[in-house]
């Protein structure tokens, strides 16, 4: 999607807040004991209760209002009777959709007490989402995006999931441009526009470099090799002055 007038910017605005208000209602609620679905419930209400949709199940038809993963999953997780311990990291993805109009985020929680590797990791999980999205800007290339955060994760001793990309959102919640990329792609030619609308959103992983399904579920995606990984995202809109980030809880 590109934005075209103040009325659109003002839609994507008003679901930008209330997926990042979900995200944050829901990071706050995590507790050793409970279930993903307990956790789920909190985003499905959050979501409702502002007048908005869950994307996941409403276009995918996903099994949860939002999707969330643990440990050795990292994306795209049921929620269900997980019991989430003392020691995980669980990531949430929230995408919802109001009056036509979607926004997509989401971030990764290490539940007390973790490792020092682990509470590195979430630090620099962000640290490498803020590389990208200093890369976003009119006239700008997309490709700036992966050489940035590419260039952050190699310095600092990560690898990236090379198969779970940023996409264009606004309209839908996956389109044009798709595929791009959050790693070094020297295929890469396509330029933001002003207005474009799309995610950013690393995975950066303390050795994965690949997400895969298993057999008995189409949905969850695990790390391959095994590696605790960690994503944050945001919802953009490029502009001559940068990102203006769409997706931040007020």
């Amino acid at each position: 999607m590109t934005v075209s007038s103040e009325d659109e910017l003002a839609a994507l605005k008003r679901i930008g807040r209330i997926v990042a208000d979900t995200l944050e209602a829901m990071g706050r609620a995590i507790e050793p004991g409970m279930t993903t679905r307990e956790l789920d419930a909190i985003g499905r209400s959050v979501l409702e209760a502002a007048g908005a949709r869950p994307a996941p199940e409403t276009v995918y038809g996903f099994p949860g209002a939002t999707c969330i993963s643990v440990n050795e999953e990292i994306a795209h997780g049921i929620p269900g009777e997980r019991r989430i311990a003392a020691g995980d990291l669980v990531n949430i993805d929230v995408s919802a959709q109001m009056n036509g109009y979607f926004s997509d985020t989401g971030a990764s929680f290490p539940v007390p007490p973790v490792t020092r590797a682990t509470e590195r990791l979430c630090k620099d999980g962000r640290r490498a989402l803020w590389a990208g999205l200093r890369q976003v800007g009119t006239g700008r290339p997309i490709a700036g995006i992966g050489r940035a955060v590419g260039a952050f994760a190699e310095k600092n001793g990560y690898t990236l999931v090379r198969n779970l990309a940023s996409h264009g959102v606004g309209r839908a919640l996956h389109e044009e441009p798709t595929e791009i990329a959050t790693w070094p792609d020297a295929s890469e030619r396509r330029i933001m526009t002003e207005g474009l609308v799309l995610t950013v959103e690393p995975f950066l992983s303390l050795g994965a470099d690949f997400a895969e399904n298993r057999d008995d579920d189409p949905w969850t995606l695990y790390s391959r090799p095994r590696a605790r990984t960690v994503q944050y995202e945001h919802t953009v809109v490029a502009t001559r002055n940068g990102p203006l980030i769409l997706t931040m809880a007020g």
